[in-house]
């Protein structure tokens, strides 16, 4: 399982980081765990699937 950061999902999806953030938040893209510092973790898997369903209904 290859995890990734707010950061990372942000930038694969090309949007800001509160974007990410507010999609974990109301529960479009769960996080897998949080880091020591609680943020949000990632899988690479699902963020890849949650990239083609938003592109499918017409964009991020």
């Amino acid at each position: 399982m290859s995890l990734m950061t707010v950061e990372q999902v942000a930038e694969f999806l090309g949007v800001q980081i509160v974007r990410v953030e507010r999609l974990e938040r109301e529960s479009l893209l769960p996080s897998a765990e949080k880091d020591a510092d609680g943020s949000p973790l990632f899988e690479k898997d699902a963020v890849e699937k949650y990239k083609i369903l938003a592109e499918r209904l017409g964009g991020l």
